[in-house]
């Protein structure tokens, strides 16, 4: 059977690797899509009905390009799904389970998100995997992690954004225009793809180390979208065990630092974070009122914590008499950190962004031109890029089959009998 699914040309520092995505919806993808802009060679396994994103708008992209019922391309789906390749298959049937062992053969990494006992289900059990190939590394990414009271439940990440206490710390508080509140994205989704972006590359370094215990072998690596949302409450987190109470909402204020949150101005917003007691006094006389840097009451950050409301009120009556460009320019220049509250599209298109690479276009086989997030990393000898577009619905499955060693007939068989 041909081996030809990793091509040695692929460009970036994972160049080499392959990549099973049996993965759907976010977190998974989101994860794949890091390793393949790293150079991984990506097989995005779909179910026959295709990833949910790609039924998640509007927005659409193209919308009546194939016909006045063409509903387009979600955006959504486009978002996460970049440098793949797509297969689909009916892994409910024995020719569609025979192509991915044939896929996990010769696999370094393998992503799933089935629900706890799924991927077992289809004859995917971590021992049948492990006879497949010995130095697979496989993902499993659940919404609460396999063990556990509430291992068997689902994992959206709104619900996980509430009940891992990330909505009790976000939003406003209560009488100051509204409750808890999720994140503007679906961060436990995002951090947790992440994460596991992160856990496959260390499992990737241990595997290929002769002092490492998994040389040469892979390993089963257990994330949930709940553990990984702990995990990033950080610095709330510890506040919480040293205090043996929830943090409440503070809105856009810091829980730590003073002054370090959004002021209103004469014509907008601007975001204010005075971080260290060297940028204090530079603060204090870029806003006109040197005489707070003397003022005991506010000498110390910790001072400054304890009489946050008073000090917020003599700043906000301040801030408010200019608009933000004026404050921009004054606070700038004392090399305070500041900025003006922008748009996602305004952010996405500000020169900073734009003189980072941060907008990407590639095309795509049905839309043209497609505009793309750029990639966050810079590597100075292997870069990491977008070579791809985000595929179709099975785009590329007669390509796989083929490399995998199946004949034109086979594959036409597989397409007859609903397979691919």
């Amino acid at each position: 059977m041909a081996h030809h699914l990793a091509p040695a040309a692929s460009p970036g520092p994972l160049a080499g690797i392959l990549v099973v995505d049996c993965s759907t919806v976010l977190a998974g993808p989101y994860c794949t899509m890091l390793l393949a802009d790293l150079g991984a060679e990506v097989i995005k396994v779909e179910p026959p009905e295709g990833d949910g994103t790609r039924a998640w708008g509007p927005p659409w992209v193209a919308a009546g390009r194939l016909g006045p019922d063409d509903p387009g391309v979600a955006a959504y789906y486009l978002a996460i799904n970049r440098n793949k390749r797509s297969i689909r298959l009916d892994l409910r049937t024995a020719a569609g389970a025979a192509i991915l062992r044939g896929l996990v053969g010769h696999a370094d990494v393998l992503v799933e998100n089935f629900r706890v006992g799924g991927f077992d289900r289809l004859g995917f059990d971590d021992a049948a995997l492990e006879a497949l190939n010995q130095r697979l590394i496989h993902l499993a990414i659940s919404g609460y992690g396999t063990s556990g009271p509430d291992a068997q439940l689902p994992g959206y990440d709104f619900v996980i954004q509430a009940v891992a206490g990330l909505m009790s710390i976000t939003g406003f508080p209560d009488g100051e225009g509204g409750g808890p509140a999720k994140v503007g994205v679906a961060i436990s989704d995002v951090i947790t793809g992440i994460l596991g972006c992160v856990a496959i590359l260390a499992a990737l370094e241990g595997r290929g180390r002769a002092d490492s215990p998994a040389y040469d072998r892979g390993q089963r690596i257990d994330l949930s979208l709940f553990e990984s949302t702990l995990a990033i409450l950080v610095n709330q987190a510890q506040n919480a065990f040293a205090t043996r109470t929830s943090p409440g909402r503070r809105g856009n204020a810091h829980p730590n630092i003073v002054p370090y949150e959004t002021f209103a101005t004469a014509d907008g917003q601007l975001a204010v974070a005075v971080g260290s007691e060297r940028q204090w006094g530079r603060f204090c006389s870029a806003v006109d009122l040197p005489e707070l840097a003397g003022d005991p009451r506010f000498a110390t950050n910790r001072d400054r914590v304890a009489q946050r409301e008073l000090l917020r009120s003599i700043l906000a009556s301040r801030f408010v008499g200019q608009p933000t460009a004026a404050w921009l320019e004054r606070l700038e220049a004392a090399e305070i950190p500041c900025g003006p509250i922008r748009g996602v599209l305004e952010a996405l298109e500000s020169d900073q962004a734009q003189a980072r690479g941060m907008i990407v276009d590639v095309e795509h086989p049905l839309l043209g031109t497609l505009r793309q997030v750029g990639v966050p990393f810079k590597f100075g000898a292997t870069p990491a890029t977008i070579r791809r577009a985000p595929p179709l619905l099975g785009e590329h499955s007669a390509e796989i089959l083929s490399e995998l060693g199946y004949d034109d007939e086979a594959i036409e068989r597989l397409r007859a009998d609903g397979v691919i």
